[in-house]
């Protein structure tokens, strides 16, 4: 964090000096309760309904209290703190961010999306970090209590700034935005997810939408050029400049002569008149759209697209997304356990069928989460995709994911469907099935640890 001086913090937040000094400096910021402290020289936001251990502060003195616990309240404490009293904790929160987020003048990114956030983000701090001194949200990690320690991870080192943007709920995007307020804005896709928070697809669609206002005017919104749900946001309102991405002839950012190779995607870029040779590790056509989206950022921070490429290609990709190892009995596994929604299934089911030819092939699938009312209709459509492919053993796992197994059964799979209620016995299970012609792809919720643990245990002992 920039270190910033009490008495500025004082005029930006319009506090009253209760108790302390304001001659030293700031070089932390939390809200209480919300963030753990750990360091001295830290700022905290404490609301009034807020208990404060105050004692807790001691070790880590000098400490900055900003808050609306009433004065008379305040006046009676014995404790070392400097105390800022303020009418509005709230409003005194936000003119904080602002004038933090203003201190600078550099490419911020915010990412959203159903599926690839986490991945593009990591491509694009890979390939930034290569040039830049670069702050970026970690893994994904991604809820909007995190924006605070985010933005304040900003200093005047700082070159350029990517964050992840969460979506749990109708706001979400928008709280972030006023926070980081971007000059970039990518969406890498809008498929079905969260529809507790949103209500349904349309609401779902409307909250991912929210980064359209979001962005700084003037800036820039780069968006996935043959996503369905993303054309039906206004994104003609939108106040900046539009870069799009895909393998449509019209889009700016275009990939064709897509194909597999040893460890990743091989693709040619095609942007204006140039055209580029490209690889990038991981399999699947969506990980050369993840690609594509992080090619369009970093071009519009300001990297050569030469100088891009040539990063990209070191990239490493994360684990468990679709990540291929040798399993038991010299199987191959597809570790895909790092979230569960329809689209991410969708496709790593693309990428089963182009692996998965000449194999025996098994699919594990546990619940997916947060669809709300629509449990049922989305399970089951995942049912009627899968008994479309070529799988010689189905499996599911969880009360949830019973749907998928009934769907297929229903729509003629030719699969030996086999349901489970947890992973604990699945093991046993295929053991006799997995040798060195089969080919595992496990997907289950990012929040399940049984899943997690079952995935690690198919993999072979080294």
């Amino acid at each position: 964090m920039q270190p910033i001086s009490v008495r500025k913090i004082q005029q930006v937040v319009k506090g009253e000096l209760v108790k302390g000094s304001e001659q030293w400096s700031i070089k932390h910021a939390i809200y209480y309760q919300r963030h753990d402290l750990t360091h001295s020289h830290t700022m905290l936001f404490v609301s009034k309904h807020e208990p404060i251990h105050w004692q807790t502060f001691q070790q880590y003195e000098p400490v900055l209290i900003v808050t609306d616990k009433p004065l008379t309240e305040l006046q009676d404490v014995h404790t070392n703190a400097t105390i800022l009293y303020v009418r509005s904790l709230v409003q005194a929160y936000w003119l904080f961010l602002d004038y933090y987020r203003k201190l600078f003048q550099i490419p911020v990114v915010a990412l959203t999306g159903t599926c690839g956030k986490t991945t593009v983000k990591e491509m694009m701090k890979h390939i930034a970090s290569q040039e830049w001194a670069v702050q970026a949200s970690i893994s994904s990690k991604n809820e909007p209590r995190q924006s605070l320690p985010y933005l304040t991870g900003i200093d005047k080192q700082t070159e350029a700034a990517i964050f992840e943007l969460g979506l749990g709920n109708t706001g979400n995007i928008k709280h972030q935005c006023m926070i980081y307020q971007p000059t970039i804005g990518i969406m890498t896709n809008i498929g079905v997810h969260h529809l507790d928070g949103c209500k349904n697809l349309a609401g779902y669609i409307k909250a991912k939408g929210e980064l359209l206002e979001g962005i700084r005017q003037g800036g820039t919104l780069i968006i996935n050029a043959d996503d369905r749900n993303i054309q039906q946001l206004p994104i003609s309102s939108f106040r900046g400049k539009v870069f799009t991405f895909g393998l449509q002839v019209a889009a700016d950012y275009r990939a064709t002569q897509i194909q597999y190779s040893k460890k990743g995607m091989t693709f040619m870029l095609h942007f204006g008149d140039d055209t580029y040779k490209a690889f990038v590790a991981g399999f699947g056509e969506h990980q050369v759209y993840n690609a594509l989206a992080a090619i369009a950022g970093c071009h519009r921070m300001g990297l050569s697209l030469p100088t891009i490429l040539a990063h990209l290609r070191t990239f490493q990709p994360m684990a468990r997304h679709l990540e291929v190892v040798t399993g038991v009995n010299g199987s191959m596994i597809i570790d895909d356990t790092w979230t569960n929604n329809p689209t991410s299934i969708e496709a790593a089911l693309k990428v089963l069928g182009t692996m998965g030819k000449g194999k025996k092939v098994i699919v594990i699938l546990g619940d997916i989460k947060r669809l709300g009312q629509f449990e049922e209709k989305y399970h089951r459509e995942i049912g009627t995709l899968l008994a479309k492919q070529t799988v010689h053993t189905l499996v599911t796992i969880g009360k949830k994911a019973e749907f998928i197994a009934k769907q297929a059964q229903q729509d003629g799979t030719m699969a030996e469907v086999h349901c489970f209620k947890d992973a604990k016995d699945v093991l046993e299970f295929l053991k006799p099935k997995l040798d060195k012609g089969s080919i595992v792809l496990v997907k289950g919720p990012m929040s399940s640890r049984s899943m997690i643990d079952f995935a690690k245990r198919l993999r072979a002992q080294e």
